[in-house]
């Protein structure tokens, strides 16, 4: 690679031990990728997991001294008073938490334990050069700003905010953000739910292309295309995705594909989407609890819970997971309040595929996020998963 007189230094350990290495596994990425060069980057997040390799890495930047020039926005792990207070944390998975709490702080990190930055306090303007790991806020920053970033780990993102630069391949070249496959919709998307379970079915036609979607609707919400990027790229690794029409770079299908032909066409029939949904949900039946936000809910998905359980009772449990931010403006608008008296909660900084809810091992949940079943199957909890509306009768009926 090509680096300037700054970056060699970098490399060379003139900025200390931390950087070297930062830089040092930045330019073997440059070298598996064939780039050129480094870019400066102007915004980074980190996908923590709160979990043991993750720490080590986070660690062991920070005792070599390393500082990150570019603050990154960061993952949730878990809200451990939050949880204290229902149920036990272990000794271990409180040491993890609060050394993982600690290393971010001391690397620089900007603590939101958010998994959806992008849309409250890590906003990327059009073109912006950026390193973003998370498996929904990859795509949102690609495909609905137009800013770009690489599908990046953890620790690739944390090296790009320690070193302030990225190498320059992959979604940060124009030619390589073109469409590859025309997705024509002919199943009726009506709602938010419809566009999870579009992004699901996809990849199974898609092998690892960037899509192009018409007949769509062109009004979708912010958290319709949250949830189609989200399941496009744990489904599939895809972490772009144009929407003629609607996305940035895509005003009609000749721009989606920079005056190309598509490679292939696939059609999505409302027979796709119901297969797919049938593949991923656990069958009906008594239910145990209620979970929604993976990725966290923004305050509008907040509210239209808050306005089903009005005044209601829940049979089971139920939990929103969302940003603290979101939190406290729905304890502000007093969404919160109706929640916990329907027998609901809001808890913030905390993502299901965690340990703190070992006490909802081997039970059966109702949720809206195939992306929340997927990951949580290892934790063996089961999901049934339907839209939002139906989740909320469920949960107030015990069962589906």
């Amino acid at each position: 690679m090509e680096l300037s007189l700054e970056e060699q230094e970098m490399l060379d350990g003139n900025y200390g031990k931390g950087v070297q290495i930062a830089m040092k596994i930045q330019v073997a990425l440059g070298d598996v990728f064939n780039a050129q060069r480094m870019v400066p980057v102007s915004r980074t997040h980190v996908a923590l997991s709160n979990q043991e390799a993750d720490l080590w890495f986070v660690e062991k930047m920070v005792s070599a001294g390393a500082k990150c020039r570019v603050s990154p926005t960061v993952n949730p792990g878990f809200n451990l008073e939050y949880f204290q207070c229902i149920t036990t944390i272990s000794k271990k998975d409180e040491e993890m938490i609060r050394r993982t709490r600690k290393a971010y702080k001391d690397v620089g990190a900007t603590l939101t334990f958010d998994c959806t930055p992008y849309l409250e306090k890590n906003v990327p303007r059009f073109g912006e050069i950026t390193a973003y790991s998370e498996s929904s806020a990859t795509p949102f920053i690609n495909s609905v700003y137009g800013a770009r970033t690489n599908r990046e780990s953890a620790q690739s993102a944390l090296c790009a905010a320690i070193t302030g630069r990225t190498p320059l391949y992959g979604f940060l070249l124009d030619e390589n953000r073109k469409g590859q496959v025309l997705v024509d919709v002919q199943a009726k998307i009506k709602s938010d739910f419809d566009y999870q379970l579009l992004g699901y079915a996809v990849p199974k036609k898609l092998k690892f292309k960037t899509p192009v979607f018409v007949n769509v609707p062109t009004n979708p919400s912010a958290a319709a295309l949250m949830n189609l990027g989200a399941q496009l790229n744990t489904a599939g690794n895809v972490p772009m995705y144009h929407i003629v029409g609607v996305t940035p770079e895509a005003k009609t299908i000749n721009d989606a594909f920079q005056g190309g032909d598509p490679e292939y066409v696939i059609t999505i029939s409302e027979e796709d989407l119901e297969k797919v949904h049938e593949d991923i949900t656990d069958p009906g039946g008594k239910i145990d609890f209620a979970l929604f936000g993976c990725p966290h809910f923004n305050i509008n998905q907040v509210a239209h819970i808050s306005k089903l359980v009005k005044g209601k009772k829940l049979k089971v449990k139920l939990w929103i997971m969302t940003s603290s931010l979101t939190k406290e403006l729905a304890s502000r608008m007093g969404y919160l309040e109706i929640l916990q008296a329907a027998g609901g909660d809001i808890v913030d900084d905390t993502c299901m595929d965690q340990p703190c809810w070992e006490f909802l091992y081997g039970k059966k949940g109702v949720t809206d996020s195939p992306k929340c079943a997927y990951y949580t199957k290892r934790r063996n909890m089961q999901f049934v998963i339907r839209n939002v509306d139906e989740c909320i009768d469920a949960a107030m009926r015990g069962e589906i």
